[in-house]
């Protein structure tokens, strides 16, 4: 049975799985309603207390919806953060954080970190196995949109052609990310810093020449230069020698670079990573793969979403008691009804079927909405993240959610039973007197 269940392709074993967790409650529905068809009655009652069976069916939607919107968010902002690192194999930078120098070179997050200096940087570019090295100067801002000053490579290498437009092609020109708050045509002056306190480069002025195609990473909100500007925009060197005279990109004089926070580096095969990573991992030098880094952070977050998961599911557990303590309320509310059943000569097992169907009704009704109300409060959260941070960040249902529904339905129909045993329980007669 494990080898079969093994050759299953993944789509069937969740679907099987769905199943299973479902099958229980559909023994009991099966079991309790064989023979009978109380549906008209059921839709009477319905109607009859509608008031009451609204706040029901809204008690379990609302537990049912925070548990799949749970779910469904912490996969979707870890696939999103996977797909904004995905360019990024390895990064070579000062001693620090990993964590640090991830946010600020993936993710965009202003930060103060050492720079490398134009040897460090020669050494790495020259390395065996290096197709592309380019370094990454942030600091600089416009209209809260990063400025990165970096390499016509690297610009290719993140998003491909541009959309529109043509790359920058020289020290005053720029590219714009997918969304930045410029495009091609617009002129702008950086400042350094972020925030309110970033002070304008006075007379740097930078024309935008082309749009890059999105990412869904923080860099579709950049405006990348050439990394030249940056250091020129400081009053630093440019990295070449006088005689070279406007000319950008590498290779840059060791001499005459005044150093970048990190360095993008991108192997022209896979193995060669791990030699680069081992290499560049010495006391004046940092290097690491994002992926690990961010793995790392989504084992926390995973730990995270278990707990809040786990409070869920005591906050479904909590409401279905809450529901079923309702349930049994109106078993008295219509218990004169129930008795009239009884005393025409209905079976105890029919009148069992009808409170038993109601509940389920009931159950059935909220879980379904449930599931529609935490897709919706994904998607709504999923772009306020995005908007937020400028990572795309897209919910979708998967099985796991569909599992968590069919598992909470089987259990409280279960449970559903409670009250309708409950309900066969009362005094005939005392209710046909009350």
């Amino acid at each position: 049975m494990a080898e079969l269940w093994a050759l299953l392709p993944v789509w069937a074993q969740d679907m099987a799985t769905a199943l299973l967790l479902l099958l229980p409650g559909l023994v009991i529905g099966l079991v309790v309603l064989r023979g009978y068809a109380p549906g008209g009655l059921v839709r009477a009652m319905l109607y009859r207390f509608r008031g009451a069976n609204l706040v029901f069916v809204l008690l379990i939607a609302v537990s049912v919806a925070i548990g799949i919107g749970l779910t469904a968010q912490e996969r979707a902002l870890r696939r999103g953060s996977a797909q904004a690192a995905e360019k990024f194999d390895l990064i070579v930078a000062a001693p620090g954080s990993e964590i640090t120098m991830l946010l600020a070179a993936v993710y965009l997050q202003p930060t103060d970190v050492p720079l490398l200096d134009g040897e460090t940087y020669a050494e790495v570019a020259s390395a065996e196995g290096v197709a592309l090295a380019a370094p990454l100067a942030f600091g600089d801002s416009h209209l809260g949109a990063p400025v990165v000053g970096t390499t016509v490579a690297f610009v290719t290498h993140l998003s491909g052609a541009l959309a529109e437009g043509s790359m920058f092609q020289r020290a005053g020109e720029a590219v714009a990310g997918a969304y930045a708050p410029v495009g091609p045509g617009a002129s702008f002056t950086p400042a350094h810093g972020h925030g309110p306190d970033a002070e304008e480069h006075e007379g740097e002025a930078f024309t935008v020449t082309g749009r890059m195609a999105p990412t869904g990473s923080p860099w579709d909100r950049a405006i990348l230069v050439p990394v030249e500007a940056v250091w020129e925009v400081h009053g630093l060197a440019n990295g070449h020698a006088p005689e070279e005279g406007a000319r950008i990109g590498p290779p840059f004089d060791p001499a005459r670079m005044p150093g970048t926070p990190a360095i993008l580096v991108h192997a022209d095969q896979l193995w060669a990573n791990y030699a680069l990573k081992s290499r560049f991992t010495t006391a004046s030098t940092m290097a690491f793969f994002p992926g690990t880094v961010l793995a790392q952070m989504h084992g926390l977050m995973r730990d995270l979403r278990e707990a809040m998961s786990l409070m869920a599911l005591l906050t479904q557990g909590l409401v279905t008691v809450a529901v079923l303590s309702g349930l049994m309320i109106l078993t008295r509310v219509f218990a004169r009804g129930l008795a009239l059943l009884c005393a025409v000569g209905a079976p105890a097992r029919f009148v069992l079927a009808v409170v038993w169907s109601y509940a389920a009704a009931l159950i059935l009704s909220g879980a379904l909405l449930g599931l529609g109300l935490g897709w919706v409060a994904a998607i709504g959260f999923s772009a306020l993240i995005t908007a937020r941070t400028d990572v795309l960040v897209t919910a979708t249902l998967s099985w796991t959610e569909v599992q968590l529904v069919a598992g909470f339905i089987s259990l409280t129909l279960a449970l559903a039973l409670l009250p309708a045993l409950a309900a066969l329980r009362r005094s005939v007669l005392a209710d046909l007197r009350a």
